[in-house]
């Protein structure tokens, strides 16, 4: 079995693969996953916690080898709305309710649920089932790297992070 250890970053992203490991969504969310290459190879997935493999993007296995992700097609609600406004307030209803949704350029797509198809159409919106790759949006807090003091003293970037401040001063808590 073939460990899958690592995920490409930058430059080596862009690296020839010498294979393809085709995944759903579901899947894709999963550091820990045994599954099988596209040549029937088995893999397993090693990767730190919180990863989360989008299509495209590559992956070097303990072996050295370069593998492809592929984002396979499954069922997925795929919403249109007369406006950008309309599709705007769609947007926020499932966000309000925490669903995972990929925004592309006129369209948002979700895992099919009949509830929320229900009320994405009471909207006006037109809902269709089709099956396509489901690339979610990572959300707001997406970043999967971790804050640490101790980090920073061994190098790690600096950048703002949310809640890493205190109150301002002259406020109390």
């Amino acid at each position: 079995m073939v460990e899958i250890t690592e995920k490409l970053e930058g430059p080596a992203n862009d690296a020839n693969p010498d294979a393809r490991l085709e995944l759903p969504f579901e899947q894709r969310q999963k550091s820990r996953l045994r599954a099988r290459l596209a040549s029937g190879e088995e893999v397993a997935l090693n990767l730190p916690r919180g990863t989360v493999l989008r299509g495209g993007e590559r992956l070097r296995s303990a072996d050295g080898r370069v593998i492809e992700v592929v984002a396979l097609p499954e069922d997925v609600l795929h919403v249109e709305c007369a406006s950008a406004e309309a599709l705007a307030r769609a947007a926020y209803h499932l966000g309000n309710r925490h669903v995972a949704v990929e925004v592309g350029n006129g369209f948002l797509r979700l895992a099919p649920d009949h509830v929320l198809e229900d009320m994405l159409a009471r909207q006006g919106a037109k809902v269709t089932h089709l099956r396509a790759p489901f690339e979610p949006e990572a959300g707001a807090y997406g970043s999967h790297t971790h804050a640490s003091p101790i980090g920073r003293l061994h190098g790690e970037q600096s950048r703002a992070r949310i809640h890493e401040y205190g109150p301002r001063e002259g406020r109390e808590r």
